[in-house]
């Protein structure tokens, strides 16, 4: 059956809000936590998150088995609307997206393709051989590398009416306004994918979207700055982007190696859940500790905890 526009349209409009990135939970032995993760997944959507990605980044998607990623998106289903993470070579991301189709998700994120050789021939051919095999779900793209530009979305766009989304994480709002205008700036939701630090800016530039990390701590500041962002309150956006910088910061330093421990420690430091991660990632300095909870008592004081 046809990718029809009318399910374009309503999955573009999907997107065009705050996509919670879920940590998965680790016990001191590495399993997965499963109370945990219940815990902080329910939490967000008691806050009013309506877009879960299972198995993104900071859901450790390299770090776990393939059976384990299967479990954290059964986990999810049901909760609200799934954009499932989903990579590796071509077999793999087909046959999670089948699986994460199975249990009610419309949408699937495409996980940047990790080989290094890159080509733009092949770049198109492995996201077009995915979207083929998965004809009724929505895509949506990961692009981390500055050199997919708006020609290669455009040409991808015309290939495949099911890819509804771009999720856009190369930190530079000026090439961003390029590639989306390039690219199509009505023709894919555009999803700021640097979270909240880099979302007004992308907003700005034409992203109506924006990913975000945080959001397992506190789901308000997220929203909030959602809510801002539409009604062009610039003065409060900022007010709420001063509040995540400093959060923000701690996981992008180092070439953002503490990226998904910073969130771990302040899921621990509020009793949500352990501070575990798996390699490659590792656990952040007791400085780094220290600056988390000065963060969270900061939020605490804005009535944001």
């Amino acid at each position: 059956m046809p990718f029809s526009p009318a399910l374009a349209d309503e999955l573009r409009a999907v997107l065009s809000t705050v996509v919670a990135i879920p940590v998965t939970p680790f016990t001191e032995a590495g399993d997965i936590d499963w109370p945990a993760h219940r815990r902080v997944l329910g939490r967000m959507v008691d806050a009013g998150i309506g877009v879960l990605t299972p198995n993104g980044n900071t859901g450790e998607f390299y770090a776990l088995a393939p059976r384990e990623a299967a479990q954290v998106v059964e986990a999810a289903a049901g909760l609200t609307e799934l954009v499932v993470g989903v990579g590796l070579d071509t077999g793999t991301a087909i046959e999670a997206g089948r699986h994460a189709r199975e249990h009610g998700a419309r949408m699937v994120m495409v996980h940047q393709p990790v080989n290094p050789y890159v080509s733009r021939a092949g770049w198109i051919g492995y996201h077009q051989e995915i979207a083929a095999a998965l004809p009724e779900l929505g895509l949506v793209l990961y692009v981390r590398n500055p050199r997919i530009d708006g020609e290669w979305l455009r040409r991808l766009g015309e290939l495949c009416p099911n890819i509804v989304g771009v999720k856009y994480a190369v930190p530079d709002p000026v090439r961003f306004a390029t590639v989306a205008r390039d690219a199509g700036l009505e023709r894919f939701a555009w999803i700021a994918g640097l979270a909240e630090l880099y979302a007004p800016a992308y907003w700005a530039m034409g992203a109506t979207g924006f990913t975000s990390g945080l959001v397992n701590v506190t789901g308000p500041l997220a929203l909030r700055m959602l809510g801002a962002l539409r009604e062009g309150q610039s003065a409060e956006v900022l007010r709420l982007w001063e509040l995540a910088h400093p959060f923000e910061e701690l996981r992008a330093a180092d070439g953002s190696a503490d990226n998904v421990s910073v969130v771990k420690e302040a899921l621990a430091q509020l009793g949500l859940a352990a501070p575990h991660v798996r390699p490659t990632s590792g656990r952040p300095s007791a400085a780094a500790r220290e600056s988390v909870t000065a963060v969270l008592a900061r939020w605490r004081e804005n009535g944001l905890l």
